[in-house]
């Protein structure tokens, strides 16, 4: 296999006409994975698709009746950034493992990168993250992307029937990939940080036995991936906790994929309807702006005392909402109206007339509703942008933090603090506030907010 410099453009972003590459190329630090002659430094593994060698191209053939089949490095790797083209036929699903590992079976498992390149499921998914023989989608899934969106730019990226140019980055705990020069997908995990790449055959049916996928110039450069390219997906770090902040003793308080652990303010199972699971992300619909009178108001299974919480809200303009604690989900016996407790309000400033009631702006975003009002100088993002809310409970201390700015401090069961409730609507509960322990709670007030990234941490 001959690479001229007419190569190096498909590391520069540029698209490149697919040359052949030499047995050795080093040039500034790649490797070639494949030597255009033989399988020397692969082995199969999983199922018995054939795997051949011609014209310098490994050609994967479907078997009928054999699981997915997985051509893989000998190697493991851990960062790198890895480039390979493929030209699939539209009847065969396929994929690159990377980081990837293999079971008792012999059977791969792990991150794969998708290739799906048949306009009949009109999906188009290609360079999309999966998690095989694990967790299934990860991007668009669990751990981000719209799926309708990665559907369209797939149909406008990918080359059917002829070579398309993959490239994966993998640093650290993110991962990226690019289809075409195009940015595709962008995730942060770190289930597995290390393993073998693998050139995946999808099982077929008898229908569709010796259709094929081809591979080539298949390189890698190892190394900490040292930035992000241009135009590189945003990465979304959804629902996500990492090493670092799982030894500090975070956890998610939603999963990002079910209602596990939360329920109805006002009874054992989670709303039937309003409330919405979509991409990652937890939305309560808009039905006119009352207040816990259609979905209702979700509250964590279990109470918190001392403790830290983080969690990226986005409002609909208009929009009311709020993160409340040391909620009391009893003390309200009405059929409508939310859930007792201490609230970081969520509320468009601009434009909801609650934010000019109450008294000097305690009912303004991240303020503690009717209460305290948070700093003048604080910096919400726009409407239609996600916002990070922070609370810290420690004993008797309460800080409201937005976006990394904190905004309000104030002291539970003080003379102070006191005052204030008797000055405000809750002054009808004895004692409100002053609670021991409490849920946490989402609030619905008929408007359309979204939440992701819901983290805890208790404080001891």
């Amino acid at each position: 296999m001959t690479l001229t410099k007419r190569f190096l453009p498909l590391f520069l972003g540029v698209v490149s006409t697919a040359l052949a590459v030499p047995a050795t190329y080093a040039e500034d630090g790649w490797q070639n994975l494949f030597n255009g002659k033989d399988t020397s430094g692969w082995v199969q593994r999983g199922g018995r698709a054939k795997y051949t060698v011609e014209n310098g191209e490994i050609v994967g053939t479907a078997v009928a009746g054999t699981p997915n089949s997985f051509l893989c490095t000998e190697k493991n790797y851990e960062n790198f950034i890895l480039e390979l083209e493929f030209k699939c036929d539209s009847d065969l699903n396929s994929g690159v493992q990377v980081r990837s590992e293999a079971n008792a079976k012999n059977q791969p498992f792990g991150y794969q990168i998708e290739i799906d390149v048949s306009a009949k499921n009109s999906r188009w998914w290609t360079a999309g993250v999966y998690d095989e023989g694990r967790r299934s989608w990860l991007f668009p899934g669990a751990r981000g992307g719209d799926a309708a969106a990665f559907t369209t730019q797939g149909g406008e990226v990918t080359k059917q029937g002829e070579w398309n140019k993959l490239r994966v980055e993998a640093s650290g705990d993110i991962i990226r990939t690019y289809l075409n020069d195009t940015p595709r997908a962008a995730i942060r995990d770190d289930l597995t940080l290390t393993g073998f790449i693998g050139l995946q055959v999808h099982n077929v049916s008898k229908k569709f036995e010796g259709t094929q996928i081809r591979f080539r110039n298949i390189r890698i450069k190892e190394g900490v991936v040292p930035g992000i390219a241009n135009g590189a997906v945003p990465l979304a770090e959804l629902n996500y906790v990492s090493q670092k902040e799982a030894a500090d003793g975070w956890k998610l308080l939603w999963s990002g994929n079910s209602t596990q652990g939360w329920r109805s303010a006002k009874g054992p199972k989670f709303p039937a309807k309003g409330w919405s699971i979509k991409n990652g992300v937890l939305s309560v619909a808009e039905t006119g702006g009352g207040e816990a009178n259609a979905a209702g108001d979700i509250i964590t299974a279990k109470t918190y005392s001392d403790f830290e919480m983080v969690c990226d809200f986005k409002m609909t303009r208009g929009a009311n909402s709020g993160i409340k604690y040391f909620v009391q989900p009893d003390l309200n016996k009405s059929p409508t109206g939310s859930a007792i407790g201490l609230e970081y309000q969520i509320l468009d400033d601009a434009v909801h007339l609650d934010a000019k009631r109450g008294k000097d702006g305690n009912r303004t975003l991240a303020s503690l509703y009717d209460l305290l009002p948070a700093s003048k100088d604080k910096k919400p993002n726009p409407i239609g942008e996600w916002n990070t809310a922070r609370i810290v409970s420690k004993g008797n201390h309460v800080e409201h933090w937005l976006n990394g700015q904190k905004v309000l401090e104030y002291d539970r069961k003080t003379d102070n603090f006191r005052a204030i409730v008797q000055g405000s609507k809750y002054k009808v509960w004895d004692g409100f506030g002053e609670w021991t322990a409490g849920n946490i709670l989402l609030q619905d007030h008929g408007n359309e907010v979204s939440f992701r990234n819901v983290k805890i941490r208790e404080l001891k």
